[in-house]
């Protein structure tokens, strides 16, 4: 089999759901100003999703480059965890070839490429590089189809902003697993908007989401420290229940 054939088997899953979200990425980008060269660059050098539809955002509402820049950069910094599981896979590669493989490097090859190095001993740091590529080509021309299709399609602003908050609320409901982080979502709603009207731009969104994070790990370490039992930092339990319960039910059944 070919390789680019092997590596688009590996990243099939991924690159047929970035077509829908990159079609609409492309279309919010364009509705924001971005022509197709500029949706080119920012979807070379910006790969990610969350990223595009925030620089859409902001850029609707005339925010400045300093909230831009920060919020983008509080956004991505999860990145810096994902590339460190990653880091002992990639052992002895030159520092060009490390930045290169982080410059490409998002939350859905990270997964696929953690998975493939996880369970197969003859995927190595090439063919993941390969992964992110092909995964970013796919991005990439979704994008610059969607924008193509926006200058044809008049687009009201006001989608960026449903787009963006439909998007972040999705990833926000993703995580809440526990009853703190719960408690520290509602906590920064009401410092954000203290924050806003404080400073009246939205570098209070920077600001709020500091603080809560900051008041967060406090509030983590102090209970891991404290009460590690407390039911605060432990994962709430499924009403669906899971297949571990059901397995453990069947076999007290059978006992």
């Amino acid at each position: 089999m070919p390789v680019w054939r092997r590596i688009l088997d590996v990243s099939m899953p991924v690159d047929l759901s970035y077509i829908p979200i990159g079609l609409a990425c492309g279309i919010l980008l364009n509705a924001s100003g971005f022509n197709f060269w500029t949706t080119l660059l920012v979807s070379v050098m910006v790969f990610s999703g969350g990223a595009q539809f925030l620089i859409a955002s902001l850029l609707a509402t005339n925010s400045p480059m300093y909230s831009i820049v920060l919020m983008l950069f509080f956004l991505e910094l999860r990145y810096a965890l994902l590339g460190a599981s990653l880091s002992k896979y990639l052992h002895g590669r030159s520092l060009g070839f490390t930045a290169l493989f982080a410059a490409s490097m998002n939350d859905e090859n990270y997964a696929l490429n953690y998975l493939k190095f996880s369970t197969d001993k003859k995927f190595t740091p090439d063919d993941a590089l390969k992964v992110e590529h092909m995964t970013l080509l796919f991005w990439t021309v979704s994008n610059l189809v969607g924008s193509l299709i926006g200058k044809a399609v008049h687009i009201d602003l006001t989608v960026v902003h449903f787009a963006l908050t439909a998007l972040f609320l999705y990833m926000i409901v993703m995580q809440l697993k526990e009853w703190l982080l719960i408690f520290i979502c509602i906590l920064s709603a009401f410092l954000a908007i203290f924050f806003l009207v404080l400073t009246k731009s939205t570098l209070g969104l920077v600001i709020s989401t500091l603080v809560a994070s900051f008041i967060g790990f406090l509030i983590e370490a102090t209970i891991r420290k404290y009460n590690p039992n407390s039911s605060l930092i432990h994962p709430m339990k499924n009403p669906a229940g899971s297949p571990v319960e059901e397995s453990d039910d069947v076999d007290i059944n059978e006992e």
